[in-house]
C-alpha cells in the first residue's frame, strides 16, 4: 500500500509540473538557460530509457522488488543505485529550468523530496531481501554519480 501511495504522489507531482507553465506565469529565461534545461531533460530521458532496459524483467513501477528479481548492480546501476529516479529528476529540473517559475521550482523540489523518501523506503526493502545491498549502498551514490573516485 505504501508503495502505491508513493507512485500515485509521484504521478501527481509530475503531471502538475508539466502543467504548471499553463497556469502559472514563467519567468523570462535566457536562451542559454532554456537550452541547458532542455539538454538536461533530454539526458534524463536517455538515462531513464537505458535504466528501464537494464532492469529488464525486474522493472516494476512500485518500490517493492519483484519476487523473481535479482539485484542489478551493473550498467548504470554500477554508478548510482536509482538511475530511474535520477533520470526523472534530471527531466524535472531540466523542465524547471526551461519553464522557470516559483511553481515549477516548488514542484520539482517536492518531487525530489518524494523520490528521496521513496528511495529510502525501497532501500530498506532491498536491504532485507539482498544480503549484499548494504555494502552496495555504501559504495554507490543514490541518484547522482560521483565525478571523482571515492576517498
Amino acid at each position: 500500500m505504501k508503495g502505491r501511495l508513493y507512485v500515485g504522489a509521484q504521478g501527481v507531482l509530475i503531471f502538475a509540473l508539466l502543467l504548471a507553465p499553463r497556469w502559472a506565469a514563467s519567468w523570462s529565461v535566457s536562451p542559454t538557460v532554456s537550452a541547458a534545461g532542455w539538454a538536461l531533460a533530454a539526458a534524463g530521458g536517455v538515462v531513464l530509457v537505458v535504466a528501464f532496459a537494464q532492469l529488464g524483467q525486474a522493472l516494476t513501477p512500485l518500490p517493492e522488488p519483484r519476487a523473481d528479481a535479482e539485484l542489478t548492480t551493473e550498467g548504470l546501476y554500477r554508478w548510482v543505485r536509482h538511475p530511474i529516479y535520477g533520470g526523472v529528476l534530471a527531466m524535472a529540473w531540466g523542465w524547471t529550468a526551461a519553464h522557470l517559475s516559483w511553481s515549477t521550482i516548488l514542484l520539482a523540489a517536492a518531487l525530489t523530496a518524494l523520490l528521496n523518501a521513496k528511495a529510502g523506503y525501497e532501500e530498506g526493502l532491498l536491504s532485507d531481501r539482498y544480503p549484499g545491498y548494504a555494502e552496495y549502498a555504501l559504495r554507490t551514490p543514490r541518484f547522482v554519480p560521483r565525478l571523482v573516485g571515492r576517498r
